[in-house]
């Protein structure tokens, strides 16, 4: 569905129909990657299904895959771009009641604390981040990147 069509009852679903600002990443008809607001670490990007879904295991097989698939795709561009040993990926579901997955740089198990997340960060530190990964994003050729 395109992003026009999707429902506004989330934050995400809001952010994903430019209603809400968003640094983007990444966008094709079933998904997208932007910068979360609270980071754990700079660079830390959620790939969300433009179709509203609650939990991870309730989206259909084939968006499963697709978004698995797109987490990897940024993954790959985020540890170029930031120099980092590991990609965590990261389902929690808690905060939004719309499936995302976390796409963290990580060189360490304490890169992942939730508790760690910075509020606040300037549009400019999430710009610069977003910057940096679109740039791989693009010498790698990938069609949705921003």
């Amino acid at each position: 569905m395109p992003y026009a069509e999707c429902v506004t009852s989330t934050l995400f679903s809001r952010i994903i129909n430019h209603e809400i600002p968003g640094t983007f990443v990444y966008r094709d008809d079933l998904c997208v990657g932007f910068m979360t607001i609270s980071p754990i670490t700079t660079g830390h990007t959620l790939v969300v299904p433009i179709k509203e879904v609650d939990q991870w295991t309730d989206l259909t097989a084939d968006l499963n895959s697709h978004l698995f698939g797109v987490a990897k795709i940024i993954g790959d561009a985020t540890k170029r771009a930031f120099n980092c040993e590991r990609i965590a990926l990261v389902i929690a579901g808690y905060e939004i009641p719309h499936c995302h997955l976390h796409v963290i740089p990580s060189n360490s198990m304490a890169d992942l604390e939730f508790a760690n997340a910075r509020t606040n960060v300037p549009r400019e530190e999430l710009e610069e981040a977003a910057r940096r990964i679109i740039v791989e994003l693009r010498n790698a050729g990938v069609a949705g990147a921003i």
